[in-house]
């Protein structure tokens, strides 16, 4: 941080101020669902989803990982190497819950959507619906969304999103 704020303190005056590092899965977002902001990290890329909350203890209540696929599917997740029991929740493209099932910890039995009309799934600590009242009908918000998106450095209409600039 000395470093940069130092590099930032030299050189002309004029000189245009560098580009903000492109964020990454470890970063979390403030997205809302229902209203109720959500403290989420975005599992885009192919290792990202793959990877998941695997191993991690640390999720604070209103904390989240949220999946983002190219195209609506039917989708089907497991808890593999996942300590903590969590609650997942699937979401059309236009950002609308459908479905919201439990997941419990390391049980590798794939949970899967029934709808294959799905585009997002996102996955809190168990018990966080409920206890936010959040159900079916409830929205994602998709333009906090496309921001987020577009802060990873990708193109938020690669997933059928507006620009979230």
């Amino acid at each position: 941080m000395a470093a940069l704020s130092f590099a930032a303190g030299c050189g002309r005056g004029d000189a245009p101020l560098p580009a903000a590092a492109t964020k990454t899965a470890a970063d979390f977002f403030t997205i809302p669902v229902d209203g109720k902001p959500v403290r989420m990290q975005l599992a885009i890329k192919r290792g990202e989803m793959e990877r998941g909350l695997m191993g991690r203890t640390d999720l604070k209540s209103d904390e989240g990982m949220l999946f983002i696929y190219e195209a609506p599917q039917r989708m089907s997740f497991w808890m593999r190497n996942t300590p903590t029991p969590l609650d997942i929740g699937f979401f059309s493209p236009d950002g609308t819950l459908r479905e919201i099932y439990q997941m419990y910890p390391f049980d590798e039995t794939p949970v899967p959507s029934r709808g294959s009309d799905l585009q997002f799934a996102l996955e809190m600590k168990q018990g966080w619906f409920e206890f936010n009242d959040v159900k079916p009908g409830a929205k994602l918000d998709l333009e906090a969304l496309a921001k987020a998106v577009a802060a990873r450095g990708l193109t938020p209409s690669s997933f059928g999103m507006k620009s979230g600039g």
